[in-house]
């Protein structure tokens, strides 16, 4: 017996978006097999037809049944939403499929959700893009991880599939934070809801206030890259990009002091660490990832260049090479390991000398509960108090209000007084009363009244140093009596570093 299997796409979820050759491949099937929700666009053309329609979780299940009932001489179409063959069914059923059948296949392609996002959004997909599943159900996440990393790396635009869902909430942030290690926060980027479904929605925005929102499995993101621009309601990417320098920047190569000491700082010790090589003599430039960062180095370093923002690492690249940098000093917060990570690749392929300032600990010198990273500081705090102070910031909140069992916990917050780091605490369900947007650091007395007041019963916080406010936040823990727990570092391989303002002067005026 000779059948034939149609793969079939039926697009992102109207009628006028399927092909014609859809309602000609139904009209000669007699079966069809479909998850439910598809049949909704395509019911009045299979009436009388035998139609099965095993549930989403089973997906291997149609596809086997589809092969099933074309090796027994049925004429079949197997459904799918999108394309077919773009994160869909064609490929089980080629991998289930068999050497040694002989009835014919047909692949109908369709429009997938990447081309109806982008067509909701304007032409962001107009030069060379890539698309990205952030699901782990089917690919390790370190997969994922590194594949993000290559596409920012790259400064392809992109789009993003199964961005958030109940159980997976934090990992399209960690995703955003790879994007924004490499692209600029200005980057325009949209959001689109059930392109093409009845409660369509859609949002443009750039890519740092992307990581301030939430998100769901009907939705889709879209990264542009850096000539992505914003026209009337729409963002398009330029079909041919020209000269790659002709794009709009902040700081120019030129306006930079040539041969610098470049700063990457950003803290208190940071700034007078560069003011400190101002004053032997050393052009000096620091570089912040914050305005707000900028504005203290101008202040506290009036003898320095400040150059501010997420520049990524392709424009950081262009700026030190550009501008002949003479060496990079990694004085970034010890979190930001990042950063930290990338400013010793920069001085690897620039040929740079790189030293690292790293801030002493003082952690060996206060009571303290030490963890490795911070989901063992939530499990740690849920089991030592119901009232907990989180001095992390915001970066991480995810891991400590999405842990099992938070929610019957009460947690509270310092921050830096950031409108989108506020909505994303906000987003995450911290309560406005719970919430102290200040710009730190503290001394012992306002740390002990804070916590007094919230009747505070376990504070978290990073092993930040006396620069971060460690001393007076263990001061304040140790006076009231409560469980102060501490984040370890994270481990990097620095080439070089230093713990003190004179060895970092001793070491570059040498």
């Amino acid at each position: 017996m000779s059948g034939k299997l149609y793969l079939v796409s039926v697009g992102p979820g109207t009628t006028q978006l399927i092909p014609p050759m859809v309602r000609e491949a139904l009209a000669a099937s007699d079966v069809i097999v479909s998850y439910e929700l598809y049949l909704t666009w395509v019911r009045p053309w299979v009436d009388g037809k035998e139609i099965h329609t095993p549930p989403m979780t089973q997906e291997r299940a149609r596809a086997q049944l589809a092969l099933e009932k074309a090796r027994a001489g049925h004429t079949v179409s197997l459904l799918s939403s999108g394309d077919i063959g773009v994160y869909a069914m064609a490929a089980l059923a080629f991998e289930d499929m068999l050497e040694s059948d002989r009835f014919e296949v047909q692949l109908i392609p369709g429009i997938t959700s990447a081309n109806a996002c982008a067509s909701v959004l304007g032409s962001p997909l107009s030069h060379d893009f890539a698309t990205l599943s952030l699901s782990d159900l089917l690919c390790p996440w370190s997969w994922i991880e590194n594949r993000a990393r290559h596409i920012a790396q790259a400064d392809l635009a992109a789009v993003f599939y199964n961005v958030q869902s109940r159980q997976r909430q934090e990992g399209v942030y960690r995703i955003l934070d790879i994007m924004l290690e490499h692209k600029r926060p200005e980057t325009m980027c949209g959001i689109v809801r059930n392109a093409y479904r009845e409660d369509q929605s859609h949002e443009i925005l750039t890519l740092a206030e992307l990581r301030t929102r939430q998100f769901d499995m009907f939705t889709s993101l879209v990264i542009g890259n850096r000539f992505t621009r914003k026209k009337r309601d729409w963002i398009f990417t330029p079909r041919g990009y020209g000269n790659w320098q002709d794009t709009p920047e902040t700081v120019k190569a030129e306006a930079l002091p040539a041969e610098a000491v470049w700063v990457f700082s950003g803290t208190s010790d940071g700034n007078v660490l560069a003011q400190r090589l101002a004053e032997t003599g050393q052009a000096v430039v620091v570089s912040s990832a914050s305005e707000y960062g900028a504005e203290q180095a101008a202040l506290n370093c009036p003898n320095v260049t400040t150059v501010s923002g997420r520049l990524g690492l392709e424009r950081r690249r262009e700026l030190l090479g550009q501008s002949r940098a003479r060496a990079i000093i990694d004085a970034t917060h010890p979190y930001a390991s990042e950063i930290s990570q990338q400013l010793i690749e920069l001085s690897q392929q620039l040929d740079l000398r790189y030293l690292r300032f790293e801030r002493p600990s003082l952690v060996d010198e206060f009571p303290a509960r030490r963890v490795a990273d911070m989901d063992q500081a939530a499990l740690l705090a849920m089991q030592l108090g119901s009232r907990i102070f989180l001095a992390t910031g915001s970066k991480d909140l995810g891991r400590f209000m999405q842990a099992p069992g938070a929610s019957d916990k009460q947690w509270f917050l310092r921050m830096a007084p950031d409108p989108q780091q506020l909505q994303r605490a906000l987003d995450l369900g911290v309560p406005r009363g719970h919430l102290c947007a200040m710009q730190g650091p503290f001394s012992r007395e306002a740390n002990e009244t804070l916590w007094r007041d919230w009747g505070i019963d376990c504070v978290v916080s990073k092993e930040s140093g006396e620069a971060g406010g460690y001393r007076a936040k263990a001061e304040a823990a140790a006076a009231l009596g409560i469980p102060f727990i501490v984040v370890e570092r994270p481990r990097v391989d620095y080439p070089a570093q230093a713990d003190s303002i004179e060895a970092v002067l001793t070491e570059v005026i040498a």
